[in-house]
């Protein structure tokens, strides 16, 4: 083939992926589109090949947060330097489109070890929102990079582990979860100004992120605190629920939402179902079922039908019948991994949330030998296992020692799981037994984001780089 023939061959092969990705499901915010890691138009093969196919790889700094794509356009936000840096890129070949960057003075202490962004970017009206470590916020015009504003009414204020809830866009709002303590709270602000329209203050944020709840044309926002789960009326923040709830030690796993069901899930407390309703501007809720079987830590299992699959903190892929609470089947994320010890499972367990080694005490009050110094840093999102391993004995995260770190995305017909060294695992979507269809090895390691599915592509962000995979 002469080198006209090859140019030509590249270049349809170009138009033909962006043809793809502008027709695709787009992820536009955390866990996706519905904010409940699925996605609808991924086309699977009939046979998985032997390995996966690398489109592109472009480096784009430090951070964990997952890229949003909107419009063939992926937007990743992460750490260069002494700035936070949002990139827009051509998903199709990883060009960048433009970007912004602003100072943001370096974490130190119990966080260090993850220097980047937490906070998934929200894309929608035209605006992407992001939030950075120290509780900046900051709107931007999609299609230019244009900033709009940028609200630092809350900067410094932050968890023990820095800023990690991501901000949500709704009805011409950006809510977000900012502060620390009894001073920290929900906050909407205005999407084309970045004028306060309300807030909801009384406990800040832990490391979840809020969910949406409709319930008789009331939509209310759920959101983890630091001591709590409240709903707050997503027109005016009007408190309509609250209850106290800490998952262990932190609140790590976001609220899943199917219709009027509400499951909570994290260590020490197993997932929890409640049933919701609404009168007088209230909701009250009602417990549906309990599983104290199957635990999760850093990540927040997916509902698909009836079942409910998630990756617990032994490193176990699992799935709980949704009707009853039942753990149907449980089954390792890497077999050839060690696995972590007996009672890890809680909490990491609660000898190392709840403080039964001394982490509360001598050892444990600062991280102290297990959190914050050399083994704990990244503490409670435990993001990086490769650089600082996760709270509760310094254990390195994902597949390899600690657990609970990864991600699980419903497909369509496969279910995909992303463990934070790299290991990706297709498996089918059963309820009733466990069925592994291919795994691949994607990165070397701190892939903590979700991978984003778009038709035959898989995107992957590690530790400073994306990656754009086929699975052609």
């Amino acid at each position: 083939m002469n080198t006209s023939a090859r140019a030509i061959g590249w270049c349809c092969g170009v138009c033909v992926l962006a043809n793809s990705l502008a027709q695709a499901d787009d992820w536009t915010q955390w866990r996706g589109e519905n904010r409940d890691a699925r996605v609808t138009n991924f086309a699977a093969p009939a046979t998985w090949p032997t390995e996966l196919k690398q489109v592109w790889k472009v480096t784009v700094g430090d951070g964990v947060a997952t890229p949003a794509l909107a419009g063939g356009k992926l937007y990743v936000f992460a750490r260069d330097g002494g700035n936070e840096v949002l990139r827009c890129l051509d998903a199709a070949t990883g060009k960048e489109l433009w970007s912004d960057s602003y100072a943001a003075r370096q974490i130190t202490g119990a966080a260090g070890g993850f220097p980047g962004p937490r906070c998934s970017p929200a894309v929608d009206e035209g605006k992407v929102c992001v939030i950075g470590v120290h509780g900046v916020v900051t709107c931007y015009e999609a299609e230019t990079g244009r900033r709009l504003w940028q609200n630092r009414d809350f900067e410094g204020e932050v968890p023990r582990f820095n800023t990690s809830s991501s901000p949500l866009i709704l009805n011409g709002l950006c809510i977000a979860q900012l502060g620390a303590g009894n001073t920290g709270g929900l906050v909407a602000l205005e999407l084309d100004s970045g004028t306060v329209r309300w807030k909801w203050i009384g406990d800040g944020p832990a490391y979840a992120s809020p969910a949406i709840i409709q319930l008789d044309n009331v939509t209310a926002i759920v959101a983890p605190t630091e001591a709590k789960m409240v709903a707050v009326n997503a027109a005016d923040g009007n408190l309509m629920w609250e209850q106290n709830y800490t998952q262990g030690r932190y609140n790590a796993a976001s609220p899943i939402v199917a219709g009027n069901l509400l499951i909570f899930a994290g260590p020490n407390r197993g997932a929890t179902a409640l049933r919701v309703s609404i009168s007088g501007g209230r909701l009250s809720v009602s417990e549906a079922w309990r599983n104290d079987e199957s635990t999760v830590q850093f990540n927040t299992p997916v509902l698909r039908d009836n079942a409910l699959f998630g990756l617990s903190a032994q490193n176990q892929l699992f799935c709980i019948n949704a009707a009853t609470g039942a753990t149907t089947w449980s089954a390792p994320i890497d077999p050839n991994a060690p696995q972590p010890p007996a009672g890890g499972d809680r909490a990491g367990g609660e000898r190392g949330q709840r403080g039964e080694q001394g982490q509360r005490g001598e050892q444990g009050q600062r991280g102290e030998q297990g959190q914050r110094g050399e083994q704990g840093q990244r503490g409670e999102q435990g993001q990086r296992g490769e650089r600082g391993g996760p709270p509760g004995g310094g254990r390195r995260g994902g597949g390899g020692g600690g657990g609970g770190y990864g991600s699980v995305v419903d497909a369509g017909n496969v279910m995909v799981a992303l463990n934070p060294s790299g290991r990706l695992v297709v498996f089918a979507p059963h309820d009733g037994e466990y069925q592994e269809l291919a795994s691949y090895k994607v990165a070397s390691e701190g892939t903590y984001a979700y991978p984003i599915l778009d038709g035959p592509h898989i995107f992957v962000k590690d530790r400073d780089s994306v990656i754009l995979y086929s699975v052609r």
